[in-house]
């Protein structure tokens, strides 16, 4: 098949670019802005392969959407494209609603006047990547499903259980073939260092504060980027018209929790810039708005696809530090660049 991703130079996008160029057969376009955090050095593993192409372009000017679909023919559009930090979206909303609204209105529309050029009986399908954090916040119990409504409470999520909106309206309106699935928090290799996991790794490697929101406990639910992948190209694949999924990792952990193992992998490889880790983690004031817990029960996808993450986090973590070692020339640029490890989103 012909897969058009947008955002395929980010973190989870790039992830899928990589493996349906190195484990399918199927052609890949990635049509990506480049902003701050779209980078093409995380695409170098497969940038020569003859399926893999690459257009620059902005999810929100509908004739450079238009002419790029048109002319790659896609079976699969796959939407990664979108401002994605919290602390960001604080800061600054209005990218966040540009991006992620606007954005995926403009995508919806050139992907229904695509589709209905196609002969009848084609199997093109819009499958929009979104995150559970639409669903606002959980107490001490409980599991996001796919049926949990709606409440987001940051400017980011907000916008994200739009963009989620509209790709459902499109579906029941026009009878777009839309698939929506809702993850987990990701990490793994060639994470932009502003989030979590990435920026403790490198900070522990370079002797800076390890700063932890509040007292730490606020709990996410974390889900390896390439289990993440597979779950993803599995249901561009198999999964039936209309059907939405949550994606999620199994792995409960408290932030601090989160911090406290990332030392440890990294005490361990003798390469911190102190001999134990822990003692650069900073307590910080919290973040507005911050949602307590989120967990998210897979159980659907593993029922209808035969899904579940390959990998425990302690597996992932060990995996992720592993890489952010090895891959310098890939993290130190961003640190002296685009983004330095300063705190964002505090009002």
């Amino acid at each position: 098949m012909r897969y058009f991703i947008t955002g395929g130079a980010g973190f989870i996008g790039s992830a899928v670019v990589r493996q349906l160029i190195e484990k399918t057969d199927h052609v890949v376009l990635n049509f990506d802005k480049l902003t701050y955090a779209g980078n093409l050095a995380s695409l170098a593993p497969i940038a020569d392969s003859d399926r893999y192409s690459f257009v620059r372009g902005d999810i929100t000017d509908a004739e450079e959407v238009k002419a790029a679909i048109e002319a790659f023919k896609p079976d699969r559009l796959l939407h990664f494209a979108a401002e994605s930090h919290v602390d960001r979206s604080i800061d600054g909303p209005r990218a966040f609603i540009d991006t992620n609204i606007v954005g995926t209105y403009v995508l919806l529309e050139a992907a229904r006047a695509y589709w209905m050029s196609l002969p009848e009986g084609n199997d093109f399908r819009f499958q929009h990547i979104s995150t559970d954090e639409v669903f606002g916040t959980l107490g001490a119990d409980g599991l996001f499903t796919e049926t949990t409504a709606y409440k987001p409470n940051s400017p980011y999520s907000a916008s994200k259980a739009s963009s989620d909106h509209l790709v459902r309206a499109w579906g029941e309106t026009y009878g777009l073939p839309v698939v929506t699935t809702n993850c987990s928090n990701n990490y793994g290799a060639y994470q932009f260092p502003e989030k979590l996991i990435p920026l403790m790794i490198i900070n522990a490697l370079e002797g800076k504060p390890l700063p932890v929101y509040g007292n730490g406990a606020n709990i996410r639910d974390w889900l390896f980027v390439d289990d993440h992948a597979d779950a993803l190209i599995l249901v561009s694949e198999k999964a039936r018209t209309g059907t939405t999924y949550n994606v999620g990792g199994n792995s409960e952990r408290r932030n601090i929790d989160v911090v406290k193992a990332i030392c440890a992998a990294v005490d361990a490889t003798g390469k911190g810039a102190l001999a134990k880790a822990e003692d650069l983690i900073t307590y910080v004031k919290d973040r507005p708005g911050h949602d307590a817990r989120y967990a998210i029960d897979c159980s659907l996808i593993e029922r209808d696809l035969g899904w579940t993450p390959s990998l425990d986090f302690e597996q992932g973590l060990q995996h992720t530090v592993e890489w952010y070692l090895a891959n310098r020339d890939w993290w130190e640029p961003i640190r002296s660049g685009a983004y330095q490890g300063q705190r964002l989103g505090t009002l």
